[in-house]
């Protein structure tokens, strides 16, 4: 069942676009949808919404392409399945399965995917679970969990802390639900006002709040077992790879050149830096939609 967002104006932050609830089965996805000819799906991160793609999105469907913009599973105003033991409800598995799912209900058997952040994870995962629906990839500031995991330094263990305190029952609930503002920060002048209330109205929902956490939870327990099943499975990526990362983040600081650790898991793969911090659809969204124009071809 699809229908339109309710108490909001359609295209108010994507003009233009479509904004409908779908429901999935297991859970009710929010998704921004516009544009005509070859699809592309594009993936937010934590804490994000479908949202921060608000300035890339419309350049793409303006240039020839449909533009599907869903919030994930548990983030945003898009649903979540009750908490599993082992967090499986939030695996990149599960999330994937949502979007094949949605790609097909509207009428996309093959696509491109780029994710960011979060939404990578689940784009990477798409690629490797649905090869068939899959015709690129493009991955922004990540490498993939298990080979971020191996890869724990000093230097990993200091700046990205939050993946093991995340990890953690209850507490990163109480800390964050306590001051949402303080914790995750966020500047409508650089995110966009519309953007920047949508985001915050869903840190501020306790909920979401814990979805989100359980995505982290299942990064380090099932979404890492699945990834290292297809390492030792001899799994790779059969179609075209970008990777982008943000030059101001941590991707070189942590891992060099970033290309190194992907040519482990893709053949077809290239790739480069963006000048911009770690939301680089929000900072860099100029330079961002011409890399991923020309990777659509």
């Amino acid at each position: 069942m699809r229908r339109r967002a309710r108490g909001q104006m359609i295209g108010s932050v994507f003009p233009g676009f479509d904004d409908e609830r779908v429901d999935m089965g297991e859970v009710v996805l929010r998704v921004r949808h516009g544009g005509s000819g070859p699809a592309v799906l594009l993936l937010h991160g934590h804490p994000r919404t479908s949202a921060t793609w608000h300035r890339v999105a419309p350049v793409l469907r303006d240039a020839g392409f449909t533009v599907v913009c869903p919030d994930l599973r548990g983030y945003g105003v898009s649903t979540a399945p009750p908490s599993a033991p082992d967090h499986a409800q939030a695996s990149k598995r599960a999330m994937a399965a949502d979007l094949a799912a949605l790609m097909r209900r509207l009428g996309h058997e093959r696509f491109t995917v780029a994710g960011h952040d979060r939404g990578s994870y689940v784009a990477l995962r798409l690629a490797l679970d649905h090869p068939d629906a899959v015709e690129r990839l493009a991955v922004l500031d990540s490498v993939p969990i298990s080979e971020a995991l191996a890869r724990c330094t000093d230097r990993f263990a200091t700046a990205w802390w939050h993946w093991f305190f995340f990890a953690q029952p209850e507490k990163p609930e109480r800390a964050i639900t306590a001051d949402p503002d303080a914790w995750y920060g966020g500047d409508p002048a650089v995110m966009g006002e519309e953007a920047y209330a949508e985001y915050r109205a869903a840190i501020h929902d306790p909920g979401t709040v814990h979805a989100m956490l359980e995505d982290y939870r299942a990064g380090l327990g099932v979404d890492r077992a699945h990834e290292e099943a297809d390492r030792a499975a001899g799994r790779r990526l059969r179609c075209p790879v970008l990777v982008l990362w943000s030059t101001r983040d941590d991707m070189e600081y942590l891992y060099g050149d970033p290309l190194t650790v992907w040519r482990e898991w893709a053949d077809d793969l290239r790739g480069h830096g963006i000048e911009s911090g770690h939301h680089m659809a929000e900072e860099a969204p100029d330079d961002l939609a011409r890399a991923l124009l020309a990777f659509c071809g």
